[in-house]
Formats: C-alpha cells, sequence, structure tokens
C-alpha cells in the first residue's frame, strides 16, 4: 500500500518521501488509518516491522493540521536509547511538518535536565519519556499534560517487564481522560492484556505474527555451564577474522569480564548496561555503528533500544525468556541478502526457555556439546524437564532440607499443604511412609 492511499497532509507525504519510505509495512497499513480515525489501539508486532513509524505518521499528521500551543502528544518508552531512536525519528519525519520534539530521560540533574524542564514548561508537539525521569519532573509541579491528545506506550511489554507499572499509572493520572491511547508491544503476555483493560476504551486489535528467521542465519545452540560459556565464546570466536557482533547478557555483572577476555583475545570490545553513563553509552553506540570497534557487549534492558542492523553475529550469552525476543535479536544479522551467525548458550536453568523458541519454530533445535572436547568439562544434559527455576525453590515447605535433592525426591504439592496443617498430618511420616509419592 502506498503511503499516498492513506490521505495524509502533504507535509507529512513530503516527510516520508525524504525518508525513502516506498511502501508501507503490514503494521503501518493496518495501524495507520486507526490512529488516524481518532481509535484507542493495541498493536502486537515485533520489532524491525516498522511499528515507530505506524504511530508517528498519523500523530505528525494530526500536528500538521492542529496548532497546540503546549504538548500534544506523549510517548513512553522504557530505555533511554529508545526514546533518542524515536526523537532522532520524529527530527527527520517531522522537518517539513515543523514539528516539535524533546526526549525526558536520565538518572541526575544537569544541563539536560534544565533543557527538559524548559521544553516540558513551554511545551512540545511531541515529548517522548522514561517513565522514571518524566515523573521526576511531574512531582515538581511544573508540567502541565492537560492539552495531550494522544498518549503511547512503546514496548509496552518490557516497560511491564522492567517493572513501570506504577509509574505508567501515575503519569496516567496528569493526563486528560479524554485522549487517544495507543499500545505498541513485540509480545502479548495475559499481564498486557489486562493493562490494556485498564487504559483503553474499545480499542481496535492487531497481532501481526512473528515472523520466522531468514534461513540465511546459521543458528547455533550450545549446552554450557556458567563457567563454560566465556572460554567457549572465545573458542569459538578465534577463528574469526572479521565481525560485527553484538553479544546479549542478562546480568550486567558479566559485561566487563566478557570485554576484558576479549580484548585479551585481541578483539576490540566494548559493553554498556544500565550503569554505564549516558553520554557513555552514546558515544559506545556511535562508535559501534561507524565501525570503530567489532564486538558489542550489551545487557538484555538494552536489547530493544539498540538500533543496529547488518550484524555479522548475535550472541545469546544467556537464552531469552520470551522466544519473540529471541526472534528479533538474531533478526539484525543477514539482512540485504548477506548470511549471518547466532549463537546462543543453554546452560541447566535456561533449557525451559528452548523449548519455548522450539514451540515456535515447531521444530527442534540441534544443541551441541563440545566443552568435553574443549578440555571445558562435561557439558550440563538437555534435560528441561529437570531443570528447576530458582522461583519454584521458594516455595518448598519452610524447614524441609530439599534444596539439595535431586528434583525426583522433590515433595509434592500434597506436602506443602500438610505441612501447614500439622494437627491432622505430620509431614515427616507421610514422606516415610509414602516415598512412592515423593
Amino acid at each position: 500500500m502506498n503511503f499516498n492511499e492513506f490521505e495524509l497532509h502533504e507535509d507529512v507525504l513530503s516527510a516520508v518521501d525524504s525518508m525513502n519510505y516506498q511502501q508501507a509495512t503490514p503494521i503501518q497499513e493496518q495501524a495507520i488509518p486507526y490512529i488516524l480515525s481518532g481509535k484507542d489501539l493495541l498493536a502486537c508486532a515485533q520489532t524491525g516491522t516498522g511499528k515507530t513509524a505506524a504511530y508517528l505518521i498519523p500523530i505528525l499528521d494530526k500536528v500538521a493540521h492542529e496548532s497546540n500551543v503546549h504538548t500534544g502528544a506523549l510517548i513512553l518508552v522504557p530505555t533511554r536509547e529508545l526514546a533518542v531512536q524515536i526523537d532522532q525519528q520524529i527530527q527527520g519525519l517531522g522537518y517539513f511538518v515543523g514539528a516539535t520534539s524533546i526526549a525526558v530521560y536520565g538518572g541526575n540533574k544537569g544541563p539536560e535536565w534544565d533543557q527538559q524542564k524548559k521544553a516540558l514548561t513551554q511545551g512540545a508537539d511531541i515529548i517522548i519519556a522514561t517513565p522514571g525521569r518524566l515523573i521526576a519532573h511531574l512531582q515538581l509541579g511544573y508540567v502541565s499534560f492537560q492539552s495531550i491528545k494522544h498518549l503511547v506506550l512503546d514496548e509496552a511489554d518490557r516497560m511491564l517487564d522492567m517493572g513501570f507499572l506504577s509509574d505508567i499509572l501515575k503519569i496516567m493520572s496528569f493526563l486528560p481522560a479524554k485522549r487517544q491511547t495507543l499500545m505498541f508491544s513485540a509480545t502479548m503476555p495475559s499481564k498486557i492484556g489486562e493493562l490494556a483493560k485498564r487504559i483503553l476504551h474499545n480499542p481496535e486489535e492487531i497481532r501481526l505474527a512473528v515472523s520466522r528467521p531468514a534461513d540465511r542465519i546459521d543458528q547455533q545452540f550450545y549446552l554450557a555451564k556458567d563457567e563454560q560459556k566465556l572460554p567457549l565464546l572465545i573458542h569459538l570466536l578465534s577463528q574469526v577474522e572479521s565481525t560485527s557482533m553484538v553479544l546479549f547478557t542478562s546480568r550486567k555483572s558479566t559485561v566487563e569480564p566478557i570485554v576484558r577476555a576479549l580484548k585479551k583475545l585481541g578483539k576490540g570490545a566494548h559493553g554498556i548496561s544500565s550503569d554505564s553513563e549516558q553520554s557513555e553509552r552514546e558515544i559506545v553506540l556511535r562508535d559501534f555503528k561507524n565501525r570503530q570497534f567489532p564486538i558489542l557487549v550489551a545487557t538484555d534492558v538494552l536489547s530493544r533500544g539498540i538500533d543496529i542492523d547488518n550484524l555479522s553475529h548475535v550472541v545469546n550469552y544467556d537464552v531469552p525468556r520470551d522466544p519473540e525476543d529471541y526472534v528479533h535479536r538474531i533478526g539484525r544479522t543477514a539482512r540485504a541478502e548477506s548470511k549471518g551467525i547466532a549463537i546462543t548458550f543453554i546452560n541447566e536453568h535456561d533449557q525451559k526457555y528452548v523449548q519455548k523458541i522450539e514451540r515456535l519454530f515447531e521444530t527442534e533445535v540441534e544443541k551441541r556439546a563440545i566443552t568435553q572436547d574443549l578440555g571445558l568439562g562435561e557439558a550440563p544434559a538437555f534435560e528441561p524437564r529437570r531443570s528447576r527455576p530458582s522461583n519454584d525453590r521458594k516455595r518448598k515447605p519452610s524447614g524441609s532440607n530439599q534444596g539439595s535433592r535431586p528434583v525426583s525426591q522433590a515433595a509434592k504439592p500434597g506436602d506443602e499443604k500438610s505441612s501447614r496443617r500439622p494437627k491432622r498430618r505430620k509431614p515427616k511420616k507421610e514422606e516415610k511412609n509414602n516415598p512412592s509419592q515423593a
């Protein structure tokens, strides 16, 4: 579908043409008419499908037709990187429209704070903000959002995962009840549906199926204990001459050790995490995009805020908990008919997440066990039913010593119930008399 068919303002069409947008993507084709008509929307589409433009284009069309003295649209996002990315996209699309915008993010007060305060006080056509930073401004009383007509929650699932629900609801208390609310999410867990019921009014829904990774991506899964991952990674990269690689880890404590190990190998590497200063993050991301060094190590929390494609390698140091996140990440490789390699390490506790990936792909993936051949010790067996998440251990009967037992000896739910009713049944006696139920 061509963008001319949406009957957009001529300034917006000029902006779309300047950005070299040819045809609307499926999410844009479905979302833009709903947003232009003023309806609330719940949309599920993976990263890389053009969903940011799907809501920016119709919002900019509203800006082109209206004259807002104060802020007309508020976009909430989970990370600083995504806020900056969207702000840059608005600058590109909004040039012909004359739209003003500002990204509100950061942890400490400084020059950025004063600039953000001025923009929030005077108003801008579009504000892009992380919830925590925006609340800090709102609590000081100089921000008025009574003219807000559009609220966008981008990467809504990630914001909920990061614990921003109470912040989102608090921000909404500052907004007018009569407004258009748009929720965009890469996944659709039950908590997204619950939030949608609370904040959306008769919404339209769009759910695009997650596309499968390109066949050009060589997906490699390796069984490895946590202590085996780093030497295994070094082995896998030792014979790779040139790379453009992003490595994702779920723990910020592992970022620096990985960077140091890669540098010892002679690989140029830098890392970013939530502990990094914003200015440092921006420099590292800029230099990586400009091919100043080949390997970027980043934590999961930044995975969707990193706008980097055309990678030769993506490494999942830890298996993503959501299979859609796995698809998003490895999809950064094998662009423009090139080939790519996706490496994923599987420890004992992440095996259940690999099963989710297999269910999404409707096929079993090959798991390689090569650590013993490399002198690193035996790799963990792939036994997802035996793997037990740490949260499960917390639900065991208090006072028991089952944390060190094999899974087959764990008490059943009935034992937990009986431990709460000692007068009716003694847990120790039941375990003794019913070993087959252990």
